[in-house]
């Protein structure tokens, strides 16, 4: 009977654990991408007739890192194919995290602080191999949204190159819900300190790549790291082997002395991919608005953020007034949407509810043309002229 008994609580502690295990993921995701409890937004015929008809553009989202199926639709996250639609995005940019710290924050983390994705690797039970590289962790994300495509192509179509990029605005013509999205890596510690790792992202989709995420690493200094250091060598070299491959260059999280330095040799325009304007909100999250304007000089974007550390709140209003900011420092050709979406960030919306910025750009003022820009148009130009050709 001491032995049945014995068996008994065993089996029911293999249950109990493997419950836990089965809704974790789930319960860390639904508590680290909350959306802040609000009201139906109140959006004007005329916003709600306009957002119709734009091209929709993020820059910036990692619903890649979590355990959902971006196929369905989920009522917590930000972000998934049936919500980019009823918020009529048009080409959204899926980005990979491979490391954040313990202890996160825009301040200093230090370089050997423990890593926050290795836990979520293991506990979302990603392929062992992912526990212990970096690499191996952007391409197992890459490949959920190389998979999206086969899985769910009248809806989804993965975009690489120019080429594809116009063929997707053809298909988008008979059916206007389709969602283009491309591939980036949230820092280059997905290189693994291997330079030749630039090239094996390059050919399993990835199309834009940023530098440093909380951490300094092996190519400088984090914006949130302790050095405040500029490109190393190693960095440069990276930065030479991206441009050869046409890989768009993100400097989001990157030290004021990194973008420094990537401006003073970089060939092409430069992408801050989710980040807000010093100017419009001080925070140690955004870089200082004379390095926005070098980087607008340049030909390069700015994609706004949509949480507090950004843009110093989490509303629609709050982003679209960092928008109209930015358009006076830099510009209505050099402003985009970054939202960091799924980033372990609190919006005020989701994806399904952008039409709230178009309704409040049209309050404050700003005309239909820029905010067509804003809104997408610039993202998909700067696209069209800087992706590879084929």
């Amino acid at each position: 009977m001491t032995k049945k008994i014995l068996l008994n609580s065993l089996l029911f502690i293999v249950i109990l654990v493997a419950s836990a295990l089965m809704l974790l993921p789930k319960m860390l995701d639904k508590s680290m991408n909350p959306v802040s409890e609000h009201a139906p937004f109140v959006v004007s015929k005329e916003a709600q007739a306009l957002h119709n008809t734009l091209i929709v553009g993020d820059w910036h989202a990692d619903s890649a890192l979590w355990n959902r199926d971006l196929k369905k639709t989920y009522d917590y996250g930000h972000a998934d194919i049936p919500r980019l639609q009823a918020g009529n995005v048009a080409l959204q940019m899926f980005t990979t995290v491979t490391k954040s710290p313990s202890g996160q924050n825009y301040d200093s983390n230090e370089t050997g602080a423990n890593d926050n994705i290795t836990a979520l690797a293991i506990v979302q039970r990603w392929p062992i191999k992912t526990w212990s590289s970096l690499f191996e962790r952007a391409m197992y994300q890459a490949n959920k949204i190389k998979d999206l495509e086969k899985r769910d192509p009248e809806n989804f179509m993965l975009i690489e190159s120019q080429y594809d990029l116009g063929i997707f605005l053809l298909k988008r013509v008979n059916n206007p819900k389709m969602v283009g999205g491309l591939i980036g890596t949230e820092g280059s510690h997905a290189l693994d300190g291997n330079l030749d790792n630039v090239e094996r992202l390059y050919e399993n989709s990835f199309r834009m790549m940023s530098l440093q995420h909380f951490f300094d690493n092996k190519l400088g200094g984090s914006l949130h790291g302790t050095s405040g250091a500029g490109l190393t060598e190693f960095g440069r070299q990276a930065i030479d082997e991206m441009q050869r491959l046409d890989i768009i260059i993100d400097v989001s999280h990157s030290s004021e002395n990194v973008v420094k330095d990537v401006l003073s040799i970089s060939n092409q325009p430069l992408v801050i991919s989710h980040t807000g304007f010093n100017g419009y909100c001080k925070s140690p999250r955004n870089i200082s608005d004379s390095l926005m304007i070098e980087i607008a000089e340049k030909g390069g974007l700015i994609g706004v953020g949509f949480w507090d550390a950004a843009v110093c709140d989490n509303t629609p209003r709050s982003v679209a007034e960092a928008i109209i900011y930015g358009i006076g420092l830099i510009g209505a050709e050099h402003v985009a949407l970054g939202s960091d979406f799924d980033g372990t960030i609190t919006p005020g919306f989701d994806t399904s509810e952008l039409v709230a910025i178009t309704h409040e750009l049209l309050e404050l003022g700003l005309g239909k043309e820029e905010i067509r820009k804003v809104m997408g148009e610039n993202m998909l130009s700067f696209l069209q002229d800087n992706l590879p050709k084929t």
